[in-house]
């Protein structure tokens, strides 16, 4: 593998969601992602090869409520760099792979711990999805339209924001500090934590008088403003614009040809008189399809785009030109990023079956055959 992260070991407790897709991210950068699957009794379900988030790793089966399988585990800990956990509090313990363990046997050990609600706190112990953690940091409340109820914004905010990119961001700060020091750290990573940091911009803005949290749609970022917003065309599809700028935002009004009665644009920022410019603006956009607006406004400084569906993404020449979409064995995709000019990332491949590489992963850290033959013997791990 190539990438930045190359000679990086990271061994992976199978989970979903967060940690998956920062396994994901940290093999894309070259990482080597190592997978353990956990079965009880026999084999677990094999990945799908269209399973995006399970590409670029290999897979070992362990039965982790034998003796013997948490021994393989840790015989991995002790070659690995970062360890990915995402169960709730207290499992690994359970397990025998907490942290004390765990740092015993490496003790330059990155340990990420991945939950909703955190390692601690009267809801740590509580189920939870991304949109019961979103809810508890002001974030869901933010998102949706003044006559309807919150929308949930995929898992994006969540999961792979408030998650994945801070358990990234999280291992890899500890990773450099461990350089330094030769000790690894736990990283405790709350996907409330993190979409508590991300709203700190609204938090400033709140502060500072720019954004009123009573309602929905009312302020400059949340579709409130009719300079920044989607808008419907003439063919049921959808624009948006984002003109806030005083020069976008006249750009926008030539390019619209709508007279909203505002001569020099000076009162472009005055709530009071966004509702009176909307319906303008709404009508102006269902009078051409979007791909006449495209051609109006695509390139310019209006700060448009159209909003495509995930089959129209791929197709869309500016992500042709940047080959941010890749196919992998017939599954169109994510192309690794960030992109680095002298250690490009790649895909390691598709995601495999639980158990796929087992023997060759143990062999590669000094097991014997023997050692092995035993351990699949007896059912402590598992070929697939």
């Amino acid at each position: 593998m190539s990438g930045p992260l190359s000679g990086v070991r990271v061994i992976e407790m199978a989970g979903i969601g967060p940690g998956p897709f920062a396994c994901m991210l940290l093999a894309d950068m070259g990482a080597e992602v190592i997978r353990v699957d956990r079965i009880s009794g026999g084999m677990s379900m094999g990945a799908n090869p269209a399973d995006v988030m399970g590409r670029g790793r290999r897979s070992v089966a362990v039965n982790l409520k034998d003796p013997a399988g948490v021994a393989t585990v840790i015989k991995l800990i002790e070659s690995a760099d970062v360890l990915i956990e995402g169960f709730r509090p207290g499992v690994m313990e359970k397990l025998g792979l907490g942290p004390d363990v765990c740092l015993q046997h490496n003790q330059k050990l990155v340990y990420g711990r991945m939950t909703g609600w955190g390692q601690d706190g009267p809801l740590s112990q509580a189920a939870g999805h991304d949109i019961n953690y979103i809810a508890i940091t002001g974030a869901l409340d933010a998102i949706g339209r003044k006559d309807s109820g919150p929308v949930p914004p995929l898992n994006l905010v969540g999961d792979f924001g408030g998650g994945s990119m801070y358990l990234c961001m999280g291992i890899l700060a500890a990773l450099f500090e461990a350089q330094k020091s030769a000790k690894g750290q736990v990283v405790d990573v709350a996907i409330t934590d993190g979409v508590i940091s991300l709203m700190a911009a609204m938090q400033g803005f709140q502060a500072m008088g720019m954004w009123s949290p009573e309602q929905r749609q009312n302020n400059m970022l949340d579709g409130g403003a009719h300079y920044y917003d989607t808008y419907e065309c003439a063919d049921g599809k959808y624009i948006c614009i984002g003109s806030i700028e005083p020069q976008f935002y006249a750009l926008l009004i030539e390019k619209l040809g709508v007279d909203i009665g505002e001569p020099g644009f000076h009162q472009q920022i005055e709530k009071e008189l966004w509702s009176q410019y909307k319906p303008a603006v709404t009508e102006a956009f269902k009078q051409k399809t979007r791909e006449q607006w495209c051609e109006i406004m695509e390139g310019t400084d209006i700060c448009f785009a159209p909003v495509l569906n995930m089959d129209e993404a791929p197709k869309h020449p500016h992500n042709i030109a940047r080959k941010s979409f890749v196919e992998i064995d017939g599954v169109v995709q994510t192309a690794p990023a960030p992109r680095f000019s002298r250690t490009p990332g790649e895909i390691g491949g598709a995601a495999v079956a639980a158990g796929q590489n087992s023997t060759e992963v143990l062999i590669g850290i000094g097991l014997a055959d023997q050692d092995i033959a035993d351990l699949l013997a007896s059912g402590a791990i598992v070929q697939g």
